[in-house]
């Protein structure tokens, strides 16, 4: 049987795409689901191709939570991913997928987490701080912004030329090499 996944995504999609061509050939996974809050969102149009399901909301369907429940019921959703999602999860979602609601976040938490923390704003808080090292953190969603439980970190070093630019291109290779393989990882455990 294969396990159902939703990804909710509301910018340029480079983490969603990856994702699903990561699960194209997979027997046992599928992205079945792309949702968004915003209508122009980019990564709307970089799935268009990929011929998988899309639903636009509004943050009050979200906050209500029935529309969206539906939605992933009628998909026979087992999993969700945020790739690049910057609202609050509904409480009411999170107790109804518990460990299986999976988020990125493109720092070492719980440093640069939080409510505003996310992009740009993370990696200039990295290099204004002068840290050593940023990466990436791959956990699970509760009802607190990026507090879930960690199941995944990688790390890159963070040189004294770098940008926020140049570190989001670092953070964006580890995006790309290791969040579709640990999603998948969890979902098998599963």
């Amino acid at each position: 049987m294969k396990s159902r996944v939703a990804i909710f995504a509301s910018g340029a999609g480079t983490n969603t795409e990856n994702i699903c061509h990561f699960f194209t050939d997979t027997p046992d996974i599928r992205v079945v689901l792309i949702l968004s809050n915003k209508k122009s969102a980019l990564v709307l149009e970089k799935v268009k191709k990929l011929r998988i399901a899309v639903c636009v909301f509004t943050k009050n369907q979200l906050t209500d939570y029935v529309f969206i429940q539906e939605i992933l019921d009628n998909y026979g959703v087992d999993f969700i991913v945020l790739a690049g999602f910057l609202l609050k999860i509904p409480k009411k979602m999170v107790e109804n997928y518990p460990n299986k609601i999976i988020n990125i976040h493109p720092a070492l938490l719980p440093k640069y987490g939080g409510k505003g923390m996310y992009g740009e704003n993370v990696h200039k808080a990295v290099l204004e701080n002068k840290e050593s090292e940023s990466g990436i953190t791959i956990h699970f969603v509760n009802n607190k912004y990026d507090e879930g439980k960690i199941v995944f970190m990688a790390r890159c070093a963070v040189e004294k030329v770098d940008t926020p630019e140049s570190l989001a291109n670092k953070i964006h290779r580890l995006e790309k090499e290791y969040f579709p393989k640990i999603i998948a990882s969890i979902i098998r455990k599963k």
